[in-house]
């Protein structure tokens, strides 16, 4: 897991924590897409290629594997859970979903136009402008998933699933990252 400085950094032992973690990755790699948009109409300086190359890769490679942990190890479990108040929040689920689906095509398409201004140096205009689109469409999504995540699903899930469910989680997730987990939960 990476360095963080001045935050708290959960570990498998906290499946929603560290999906929490992530989220915070999510908004600092977005923070530097929303940067390089202010700028992405000018030949890009050492540091926003800097920027934009690691926020690239992190959305190409690690936020498909946060994607999978949700839809995958978290949601299927809070689904087999019968109780009222579980069953109120599946509905945001769905939308949940939804927005993974929605965001691919944006993602793709500010990969396509990101890499092309790292290898070339400029977009045209109408790229300029849809570049800034994109991003600021995601931005604005990611800003309600994660506030309904974190106020919403990740609470109750670390009130509701149970201890073998948080362990079956943590092991998952390990495993896409292809990381041995040695934390045991408590």
């Amino acid at each position: 897991m990476p360095v963080q400085i001045g935050a708290t950094a959960h570990n498998f032992s906290d499946p929603t924590g560290l999906l929490s973690d992530c989220h915070r990755r999510v908004e600092m790699f977005l923070g530097t897409l929303q940067a390089v948009a202010e700028v992405i109409d000018r030949s890009p300086a050492e540091e926003t290629s800097r920027g934009l190359e690691s926020a690239l890769r992190y959305f190409t490679q690690a936020a498909p594997k946060h994607t999978a942990d949700e839809e995958e190890s978290l949601f299927p479990r809070l689904r087999r859970i019968h109780d009222p108040e579980i069953e109120s929040a599946l509905s945001k689920l769905k939308q949940l979903e939804d927005d993974h689906r929605w965001a691919a095509p944006l993602h793709a398409e500010v990969e396509r136009l990101g890499a092309q201004y790292l290898s070339t140096g400029s977009l045209s205009s109408s790229e300029v402008g849809e570049f800034r689109k994109d991003v600021a469409h995601l931005a604005s999504m990611y800003q309600q998933h994660i506030r309904v995540e974190e106020s919403v699903v990740f609470p109750l899930a670390a009130r509701m699933l149970s201890h073998a469910d948080k362990m079956a989680m943590a092991e998952e997730m390990a495993g896409r990252r292809k990381v041995k987990l040695v934390t045991e939960l408590s």
